[in-house]
């Protein structure tokens, strides 16, 4: 079963204004609308209609994936080695075989650059596109003056849904930290109001029980069902009218009708029932529950969703780091257990049934974190935060396949060329959408404001 908004994804609990303007030598601070336009590339003519979000949650190990450093000392390359991809001249680590072997199709950076070693305010950072206030600040609260909304509620507010499904999801639980009881600011709609809100799912895909929410009715959904549904709910309405805030009642009531719509649209069911894929299918992404999230992905952009979040997913409590990318001890052992070869696994399946179906030039992937992992190994055999320079990937929607932007230095510790920001990432997302960086929205005050301050990547673009 499915619920909407549930638990959260569990983390771990500086760096000076100065450096951040210091890092590319373009002027961070400089987030007038003004200075942006000056800046800014281009408009919003991508291919894409969707794209899918692989949002690494914990941090990208890029020594031993994306960026791996085999002339560094040991204490720094790591216990594994490269091998060669269909990219000339471009080795990943070797614990990514099935990846290495669809590079073709891949763009890799290789410079990105938050200056934020703290998950909630580095990850802020990347959802967003803004720099969070002020940096390295771990469990930050959602909320002003930190309120830019995610890239997920961009997307809601300026694309519709479709088929009783929304623009946006995030899926299979919210990020956050403590055992969930810290949700990041930039996972919501922030300044743009809650019904901008991506649809937060709480899920399980891999689970033989799976299904919407309603979709376990064994009847299957008939109109006169639908109509009692209705009838409950306006009831429902009416009497929290009578007892909350205007604003909390339409809350509720917009989040009600959402849900109902989602029961009653047959394009929706279609999309969650997992059944309809063959186990050949199923098995290509991996039966875990990070796997079949991925592959959810693919169906939910299929049934016409623009914009799917999957955070990582194959969380285990018996397990060093809680079996996540967080891996503040036994680094090598979690790697190469049960993180990069899932991980391995579900992208370059991912990327190839697109490719397969006819659909990778219009669904831009991409596989992104909040940071890095440090150079050097800690005591307990661990790497920990760094977001001084990291890498992340993207594929298909207009993206130029065996390209790689920017490099890093040769601990792979510093950014030594081409510096990449979040809201550069964030411009070329939308525009590959179709929608230029200057595409304004409105706040609650009404006030117009852009959706993103950067620079459209245009080294990476078909």
């Amino acid at each position: 079963m499915l619920r909407i908004t549930g638990p959260s994804i569990p983390l771990c609990d500086g760096v000076s204004r100065r450096e951040w303007l210091r890092a590319g030598g373009v002027g961070l601070g400089s987030l007038s609308l003004a200075g942006w336009l000056r800046a800014r590339a281009g408009g919003g003519s991508g291919k894409a209609k969707s794209a899918i979000v692989l949002f690494n949650t914990g941090g990208i190990a890029h020594h031993e994936t994306w960026d791996p450093k085999p002339e560094a000392p040991a204490e720094i390359r790591g216990a594994f080695g490269t091998i060669a991809t269909r990219t000339p001249g471009l080795r990943v680590g070797e614990l990514m075989p099935l990846t290495a072997g669809i590079t073709d199709k891949v763009a890799v950076i290789r410079s990105m650059v938050t200056l934020d070693n703290a998950h909630s305010t580095s990850g802020y950072q990347m959802l967003t596109g803004v720099p969070h206030v002020p940096l390295n600040r771990e469990n930050a609260k959602p909320g002003k003056p930190n309120d830019w909304p995610s890239f997920a509620a961009l997307v809601q507010s300026i694309r519709p849904g479709r088929g009783g499904l929304p623009a946006a999801i995030s899926m299979p639980q919210r990020i956050a930290n403590n055992n969930g009881q810290d949700p990041w600011p930039g996972t919501d709609a922030g300044f743009l109001g809650r019904r901008n809100d991506p649809w937060f799912l709480d899920c399980d895909p891999s689970d033989p029980y799976f299904s919407m929410p309603g979709g376990d009715a064994k009847g299957g959904f008939h109109p006169e069902m639908l109509g009692l549904r209705r009838s409950l709910l306006d009831q429902v309405n009416r009497r929290a009218d009578a007892i909350l805030s205007p604003a909390a009642g339409s809350t509720f009531d917009m989040h009600a009708q959402r849900a109902l719509d989602l029961v009653s649209g047959r394009q929706a069911r279609v999309a969650f029932d997992m059944a309809r894929e063959s186990d050949k299918v199923r098995d290509r992404y991996g039966r875990t529950k990070y796997g079949q999230c991925v592959l959810l992905a693919r169906r939910l952009v299929e049934a016409g969703v623009s914009l799917v979040q999957v955070q990582w997913a194959n969380h285990d409590k018996n397990k060093p780091n809680g079996g996540g990318w967080d891996t503040h001890e036994k680094h090598n052992e979690s790697i190469k257990g049960w993180l990069i070869p899932p991980t391995d696994q579900a992208f370059s399946a991912l990327v190839t049934d697109l490719d397969e179906r006819g659909m990778l030039d219009e669904t831009l992937v991409c596989w992104i974190s909040e940071f890095g992992h440090t150079p050097r190994f800690n005591p307990k055999g661990g790497r920990d935060h760094w977001g001084r320079v990291f890498s992340i990937a993207l594929a298909g929607g207009g993206i130029k396949g065996g390209t790689v932007l920017g490099a890093s230095d040769k601990h792979a510790a510093e950014v030594a060329r081409d510096p990449v920001r979040p809201c550069d990432f964030l411009a070329t997302v939308f525009h590959c959408l179709g929608h230029a960086p200057d595409t304004e929205v409105r706040d609650l005050e009404n006030r117009p404001l852009p959706i993103s301050r950067g620079r459209v990547l245009g080294e990476i673009l078909a």
